[in-house]
């Protein structure tokens, strides 16, 4: 039962990793070929399959992850991450920083996808929690929170959209609906959760976070450093924007140009180039000096490169044994709510595939059909299924590594905060649904 075979994949991750202190790349990698000859492919076809896993997993994001570090690495050494620290704790005050965390958080997460999201904030919340003595994971949890309720929840994020057009649902509507499960989702997995962790004596992996004071009169301004921080979102902004006024008309070589460079890559490599001149140029800083700290930044996340690539192998196995199309089997005659059922299947192949976007639109391919028979609202299935694709995050999932590793937690700890902030975003998601349901 491919199932059953997910779940002995996971132990035997568990005991590489826990047992025999192997690293998380070579155990993956491991993993993924013992679960695909146990689903009973070849040799060669596995090797075949986890190949494409790692290619396929680093060609969509490898530039996402390289020009993420560049940009924090600039508004790190810069002093940007102070100058905006500084900002939040005169405007919020210690007492109500976690505010302005998930806020932030919330509106940069809209338009872009959550690894770049998490790339652009990760430094802030590195030198928030430095510079006002409070633990990582009491910011970093609200953060995360924030994001992928973003994520599963709202337009203009990709998946929502991507969903919204495969049901035919009004992206307005849809907006407003998703806005309902928000500020419990937020409240109960970001500021809630984080009570139970922010104890943890944890800090920054050396080799991402070196925490420096700089003086006043040296720091970036406010109004540069929010520029630099912000940009990717401002041009990724520029992309949602165009898709609404636009739709589905004809291009032109504006909306060409503008969809081009709202393209996370692209945005993020603009934004790199704007912190050179902003956060470097502008502030006496050499080219030969900014460029040295550019490759800094590459070395502290190429091991984090490989574990992400080596998940997506494990993911792509999983995928090519037919464990997906198992999925598809087994739910398609289920006999329940099509809310509900819409939610399981996203869940279910989150637990197999790994990634929140395409097990998301793979479940909207599969419950297509009924979507059009069943008479709920197209706008509550989208969000019923992005809140079910954040179930059960683990091994074979892009979020749940950078979780681990950019807050430098253990493999134990990141199921317990990371995979049950993940579950309760998706339950407080359907839950709403189902009383919107009820009552409209």
């Amino acid at each position: 039962m491919p199932l059953v075979i997910v779940g002995i994949g996971i132990l035997i991750l568990l005991i590489l990793m826990i047992v025999f202190k192997l690293n998380a790349f070579i155990s993956l990698l491991i993993t993924s070929f013992l679960v695909a000859i146990l689903n009973q492919m070849g040799i060669n076809e596995a090797l075949e399959s986890i190949l494409k896993g790692i290619g396929d997993t680093l060609g969509s994001i490898i530039l996402i992850l390289t020009f993420g570090a560049m940009l924090g690495k600039l508004i790190e050494e810069s002093g940007a991450a102070l100058t905006i620290t500084n900002k939040l704790i005169d405007i919020f005050g210690r007492k109500y920083i976690q505010y302005a965390i998930v806020i932030t958080g919330f509106l940069v997460g809209l338009p872009m996808i959550y690894n770049a999201s998490f790339l652009v904030l990760i430094p802030l919340i590195y030198t928030l929690s430095k510079a006002s003595k409070f633990p990582l994971l009491y910011l970093g949890i609200p953060l995360s929170a924030s994001l992928s309720v973003a994520h599963a929840y709202l337009p203009p994020h990709p998946a929502p959209i991507a969903v919204s057009a495969i049901y035919g649902a009004d992206v307005n509507l849809t907006l407003f609906y998703g806005l309902i499960p928000c500020l419990p989702a937020i409240i109960i997995a970001g500021l809630v959760l984080s009570k139970f962790f922010s104890k943890l004596d944890i800090n920054p992996p050396e080799n991402l976070h070196v925490y420096k004071e700089i003086p006043k009169d040296k720091l970036p301004s406010l109004a540069m450093s929010l520029l630099t921080t912000l940009s990717p979102v401002i041009l990724m902004l520029l992309g949602a924007v165009i898709t609404f006024s636009v739709g589905e008309l004809e291009e032109v070589w504006w909306t060409t140009i503008a969809k081009f460079i709202s393209n996370p890559n692209i945005a993020l490599f603009i934004s790199v180039i704007i912190g050179l001149y902003t956060l470097g140029v502008r502030q006496g800083h050499a080219i030969p000096e900014l460029m040295k700290n550019l490759e800094k930044s590459i070395a502290g996340i190429a091991m984090i490169i490989l574990i992400i690539g080596s998940g997506g192998a494990l993911k792509q196995v999983l995928f090519d044994s037919g464990v997906a199309d198992y999925i598809k089997t087994i739910t398609i005659d289920m006999k329940l709510n099509p809310i509900l059922l819409s939610w399981v299947v996203a869940a279910l192949l989150r637990l197999a595939i790994g990634s929140a976007t395409v097990a998301t639109i793979t479940a909207a391919g599969i419950m297509l059909p009924i979507v059009a028979v069943c008479g709920v609202k197209p706008e509550l299935m989208v969000l019923a299924t992005g809140s079910g694709s954040l179930m059960f995050s683990h091994f074979n999932d892009v979020g749940f590594w950078m979780f681990k590793e950019y807050f430098n937690v253990s493999i134990k700890q990141t199921f317990q905060i990371w995979t049950t902030m993940e579950c309760i975003i998706g339950i407080i998601g359907l839950i709403s649904v189902l009383i919107i349901d009820f009552w409209f």
